[in-house]
């Protein structure tokens, strides 16, 4: 069985954050970084689906800047077979269709039976990257996976919706998947098994020879929000406070008598 595992390395998020020169991405220096949290349940519930079918061969794939490799052999130490890197310096600038054409041009000849990605990225949040994959590849995509279960070439899922509320969904291989928190409890790397990460296989892929689609929108300025006023909390009995509810909306507002 082969498995292709997407990540991401991202800032952590109790870094300080400034906006780029630029304006349409974040500043990157001088943050810490890690593995995008969704892709870790990622990363887990394929070494758990290798463990319980004792034949499956995971590849980890991620796009970036060199140092995104630190992030892969995280994921080699976590069980993965080998890493992918595209190497691509300006990944903040492609827009989720981008990103998703890359990797689906690299997984198209490589007939993996499952693809694992998070739900989203933690920086961008688009959760559209894994769905978008399973379309350019014509595959079934099943999103915001929250239980996996795999016998007989089937998968039995279970999808968290709006409001907590769970679908059980079926689906045949191959397939996309993308994991939402709670779907396992992602292992940590054992100092042998970051000591065998380092002798696997991790090779670069140029960004030239995945990126095939054009981008279809653009991020024009990024900002903070703007700072607002704190809240009034009127007390007393309903209708007074009624009448001084009026009163306000009529000198801050453009509400009429």
């Amino acid at each position: 069985m082969k498995i292709l595992v997407c990540i991401k390395q991202v800032p952590d998020m109790e870094s300080k954050f400034k906006v780029a020169a630029d304006s349409r991405w974040y500043d990157t220096a001088d943050l810490a970084w890690r593995m995008n949290e969704y892709d870790e349940f990622a990363v887990e519930q394929a070494v758990l689906v290798k463990e319980q079918v004792g034949d499956a061969d995971i590849t980890v794939l991620s796009i970036g800047p060199d140092k995104v490799k630190e992030t892969i052999k995280k994921a080699l130490a976590m069980g993965c077979d080998r890493g992918v890197h595209i190497a691509d310096d300006e990944v903040s600038s492609r827009e989720p269709f981008q990103i998703a054409g890359m990797i689906a041009e690299y997984a198209r000849d490589k007939n993996f039976d499952l693809i694992l990605t998070g739900m989203q990225s933690q920086d961008r949040g688009s959760g559209q990257v894994g769905i978008l994959v399973a379309e350019l590849l014509d595959l079934p995509g099943v999103s915001t996976v929250v239980a996996f279960s795999l016998a007989d070439g089937r998968l039995e899922l279970r999808r968290e919706l709006e409001g907590g509320v769970k679908a059980r969904v079926a689906t045949g291989l191959p397939a996309v998947v993308t994991c939402q928190l709670g779907l396992n409890n992602p292992r940590y790397p054992t100092l042998p098994n970051i000591m065998k990460a380092k002798k696997k296989e991790l090779i670069t892929v140029g960004v030239a020879d995945v990126l095939k689609v054009e981008a279809r929108q653009q991020t024009a300025k990024l900002y903070f929000p703007e700072k607002k006023g704190g809240g009034l909390i009127l007390e007393g009995e309903p209708a007074e406070v009624a009448d001084r509810l009026i009163t306000i909306l009529k000198e801050k507002t453009a509400v009429l008598a």
